[in-house]
């Protein structure tokens, strides 16, 4: 090998440094932003309303809307359009994921391309600010580059992770950082329901307290990606082989990908881990990007109590992600997402019976949502990393961001089709228990250190 290339390699010794580890955290600070305030609590009702008052501009407080849009010449209700966005979103990342992690693995400057796709996702969630009158086209369009920009980036973030933490680290590491994202995604929040409770003292109208706060999620976004950029400019170098880089960043990424579909059946506890992941995170993610459209639709609560109950749930699961953590420190990862996923069939479950207008005990829900959410997810990310093959880390974590936060499919597509064949959100909401029992079942199956052996990765001491 040649002094060249020697000096791209990475070099562990340098970059697992707790002040990387802290720096590397802060992007799930900086993307929870968008997560929270824009993907899980104001876009679905507000891109809803738009087309609404589009296609029924008389309609009456407390009247349903039943015509139906077309789109590319197919009739779609109104009340699915926000998760039928959220599908395509994801069908569009599941093809793009694949190569922007085969080239995330080869590029010398990881945190470089992770800041890219940040901001010119930020930048997509900023000019939501625009969204208004009968322009909910627009608004389509934006949540489906700013869905595939917070997926991308998040590849190469969740990839590093594998860079900045020892195998025995790795579920305080990630836990720490959710956690963390959580507490910033509440923070923001709490500051935008202050404005929209406000908005006449402000001298703003409420669409406009609206928009306002979509553009500070996008700001939010960009500004504080700064942190891990520059926090982690000292991480270069790649994991990949490089015998395949020889032939560029594209050029190896392509023959990388070729690699893997071809010796993919060598990793089969990894792709069950994958398969049982694609399931019951497609249930959480669900749950999370139609909370407020339950909340709003199905029980007649206003926006500011949505945001209260987000803001509830952000700040019980900054909580809930460290004690995950400690709990997984003690039974090994495997068993604590076993023990959340079952949390989750209850919390969904209670959920459904939840009475129309009865916010405190939806307030309940929201506390036993909170508890549960921010650990599965954080454990999940640092089970996963111990499978991922060696030089492979973001093509890998690809295919689990495909299936990540936001980007779900399966699951809103089961819940925009059950709205439209029943006109109801209670059932649509109750069919997400059949992708936590899935994913369950299949998690049960994965052997977590005989998926590590054959990955070729370092044994961590529990699992």
């Amino acid at each position: 090998m040649s002094t060249a290339t020697e000096a791209l390699r990475a070099d562990p010794q340098v970059e697992r440094t707790r002040a990387h580890q802290r720096a590397w955290g802060w992007y799930d600070w900086a993307n929870s932003a968008y997560v929270t305030t824009i993907g899980t609590v104001l876009i679905s009702p507000y891109l809803t309303s738009l087309a609404r008052a589009d296609v029924c501009p008389d309609l009456e407080p407390g009247q349903s809307c039943d015509e139906r849009l077309s789109i590319l010449g197919l009739p779609i209700a109104v009340g699915s359009i926000a998760p039928y966005t959220i599908t395509v979103a994801t069908i569009v990342s599941a093809l793009v994921l694949l190569f922007v992690g085969a080239i995330a693995d080869r590029h010398p400057r990881p945190t470089w391309l992770m800041g890219g796709l940040a901001w010119t996702g930020a930048l997509a969630a900023s000019l939501m600010f625009f969204l208004q009158g009968s322009n909910w086209q627009l608004g389509i369009l934006l949540i489906v580059v700013a869905n595939l920009c917070l997926g991308a980036s998040t590849v190469v973030y969740d990839a590093l992770l594998n860079r900045v933490a020892h195998p025995d680290d790795r579920d305080k590491v990630s836990s720490r950082a959710w956690a963390l994202g959580y507490l910033g995604g509440g923070l923001l929040l709490a500051i935008n329901l202050v404005v929209m409770q406000m908005y006449e003292t402000l001298g703003v109208s409420y669409e406009m307290a609206i928009r306002l706060s979509l553009l500070s999620a996008g700001l939010w976004w960009a500004v504080f990606t700064l942190i891990p950029v520059i926090g982690l400019r000292k991480v270069r170098g790649t994991t990949a082989p490089p015998v395949d880089r020889s032939r560029g960043v594209l050029g190896g990424a392509v023959v990388q990908l070729r690699d893997t579909f071809a010796e993919v059946r060598r990793y089969p506890q990894t792709l069950t881990f994958l398969l049982a992941y694609l399931f019951f995170n497609d249930g959480i993610q669900t749950v999370i990007s139609s909370a407020s459209l339950y909340g709003t639709e199905a029980l007649g609560f206003d926006t500011s109590q949505m945001i209260i109950t987000i803001l509830v749930v952000q700040f019980v699961a900054f909580a809930g992600a460290l004690v995950f953590g400690v709990v997984a420190g003690r039974v090994g990862a495997k068993r604590t997402v076993l023990g959340g996923i079952v949390m989750w069939t209850l919390v969904v479950t209670f959920a459904y019976f939840v009475p129309r207008g009865a916010f405190v005990v939806w307030m309940v829900c929201a506390v036993f949502i909170g508890t549960v959410m921010g650990g599965t997810q954080a454990l999940s990310r640092s089970l996963y990393s111990q499978l991922v093959p060696h030089g492979r880390e973001s093509e890998f974590f690809s295919f689990y961001q495909a299936m990540e936060r936001g980007t779900s499919w399966f699951g809103t597509l089961a819940f925009g089709l059950t709205y439209q064949l029943t006109g109801s959100y209670r059932p649509a909401i109750l069919v997400t228990i059949a992708f936590f029992v899935v994913g369950g079942l299949l998690l049960t199956r994965v052997r977590v250190r005989e998926g590590i052996a054959a990955a070729g990765n370092e044994q961590p001491r529990i699992v």
